[in-house]
């Protein structure tokens, strides 16, 4: 707001998903077990996060903005949850710092009530989503695609429709020239009726985590290029930040808000 990308009357203040929500994509008994503060010390160790009352208002809160958000997405073109992306969460457990699978939960709200069919993911994350692509193996109405680096985590890859693996170090130009080679065939191959576009920013070259070389321009690229191919083929777009950790946090902060002001170009 302060940099004036996005209206006041723009932003929207997420409900809280509900129980029934998120069960549509994860186990009751993983969920409630989570909820109730159940988790034993080695799940806590999976998770990454101690659990808290405050995590559990955040998990619900951060999956219901992505719900919203994908249903916003389908009125209007294109909307972004300035949260979510957690796409280590698997259906029974939560992993790396990821609670519960927010966009896993969003396609399936959105295929419950009718208003999709089929979906895909674009997950340009620097870390594969494994989560997802577990939660949708058997689904042929989603098609999971993941850009990620092939020696970075998770260790133990999960299959999803499409993997395409990078080598650390890898810049703009061959990032970018990879992306542009696939992309028109995810999208022609998933004949989906909605984009869930992980947006992540630990790519970029100063992020701790990363083990990639992309600039801040490159990342821009990135973005333009996936919002770009998909207004040519009229599919809307629901955007969640997903990961960055910057050695700088001002690396990270710039990072996501040039992903939102690239955005807000395609908003009608």
């Amino acid at each position: 707001m302060a940099r004036g990308l996005v209206a006041p009357g723009d932003l929207h203040d997420p409900e809280r998903a509900t129980l029934e929500t998120v069960e549509l994509a994860h186990t009751a008994d993983y969920v409630q077990r989570f909820s109730m503060g159940d988790l034993d010390e080695l799940e806590q160790r999976v998770l990454g996060f101690p659990w808290s009352e405050a995590l559990v208002e955040r998990a619900f809160r951060a999956v219901g903005g992505t719900v919203e958000a994908a249903a916003m997405a389908l009125d209007r073109g294109i909307a972004m949850n300035l949260a979510g992306g957690t796409h280590h969460a698997f259906a029974d457990r939560g992993e790396g710092f990821c609670v519960f699978n927010d966009v896993a939960v969003a396609i399936r709200a959105l295929q419950r009530e009718g208003r999709i069919v089929r979906a895909v993911v674009i997950d340009l994350d620097v870390h594969q989503g494994n989560g997802t692509h577990s939660i949708f193996a058997a689904d042929p109405t989603v098609f999971t695609f993941s850009m990620h680096g092939g020696r970075n985590y998770p260790f133990r890859k999960v299959a999803g429709s499409l993997d395409l693996e990078l080598a650390d170090g890898a810049s703009d130009e061959t990032y970018l020239l990879a992306l542009a080679r696939t992309l028109p065939h995810v999208l022609a191959t998933a004949r989906a009726d909605l984009v869930m576009y992980l947006a992540g920013v630990d790519p970029h070259e100063g992020d701790r985590l990363g083990r990639l070389k992309l600039t801040h321009e490159g990342l821009r690229r990135r973005d333009q290029m996936v919002l770009e191919q998909c207004r040519e083929v009229g599919l809307p777009v629901c955007l969640t930040i997903a990961g960055g950790y910057g050695k700088s946090i001002d690396d990270t902060v710039q990072a996501h808000l040039n992903t939102v002001e690239i955005a807000t170009r395609f908003a009608t």
